[in-house]
């Protein structure tokens, strides 16, 4: 029985590299699917339920001392965070030039694309505008930092790291990371049919894939998962603004 495992999973599974494969399979595989049916439908209501199962994960396999191994716990000291949070802020800005530098306003933009899911209206004002950012900044610093964080640098981290070592688990769950968002950029809902843009989907894997080294690199430092959510967080933050009042 592993120790960081609820009795009744400790006897079907073990914190390993398989348990974490099971875990990347389950949640992630109908995750893509279901962002992908969202950008055709426009509706967007089933990625909130997601984000949630990914974040409830942890709670759902593991007791209370493989929460905390997993970084559900205090971060060691505020510095970490504020520096986290900074970085996070800094890297959705520095993705913003690079697409607009390459591809200004096209959908191979990938903030241009992700922005037209937020159905921004052309003749809003700007006190409306500042309303619906706020609403769109605040959903967006907390649903899918925490979901994700729980579930890419929280549980399947620590499931690859006990089989293959950190340094090696963080390529892993940062692979996952970055090929699940393909369904957010990557294969693209324009003018009514599908679209796939190699290089541009390259160029935001490579980021995504960078972006959670980052996020992992956070999580280390604070010793807390809290480091990982307040980048990615932040992150989430200065790529909604850079939409608003960037695209």
């Amino acid at each position: 029985m592993h120790p960081h495992l609820k009795p009744l999973y400790s006897k079907i599974f073990d914190l390993n590299w398989k348990f974490g494969l099971f875990l990347i399979l389950l949640i992630c595989v109908p995750r893509f699917v279901l962002v992908l049916q969202a950008n055709a439908s426009g509706n967007y209501g089933a990625i909130g339920l997601i984000m949630t199962v990914s974040a409830l994960a942890p709670f759902i396999f593991l007791n209370k001392a493989g929460r905390k191994a997993i970084g559900i716990k205090k971060a060691q000291g505020f510095k970490w965070l504020f520096l986290a949070f900074l970085a996070g802020l800094a890297a959705s800005v520095f993705l913003y030039f690079l697409g607009k530098t390459l591809y200004d306003t096209s959908y191979q933009n990938w903030y241009q694309y992700i922005g037209k899911s937020y159905k921004i209206p052309a003749g809003i004002t700007a006190a409306d505008k500042r309303v619906m950012f706020g609403i769109m900044a605040i959903t967006g610093m907390i649903f899918s930092p925490i979901g994700e964080e729980l579930f890419f640098r929280g549980i399947v981290h620590k499931s690859f790291e006990n089989s293959i070592g950190e340094k090696k688990a963080s390529i892993v769950d940062g692979s996952a990371f970055a090929l699940t968002h393909i369904s957010h950029f990557g294969l693209v809902f324009v003018n009514e049919q599908w679209a796939f843009y190699p290089i541009p989907t390259l160029l935001w894997v490579l980021s995504m894939f960078l972006v959670s080294l980052m996020f992992f690199y956070f999580r280390k430092k604070s010793d807390s998962l809290l480091g990982a959510i307040a980048c990615h967080a932040a992150f989430n933050l200065g790529m909604i603004y850079c939409i608003f009042y960037g695209t």
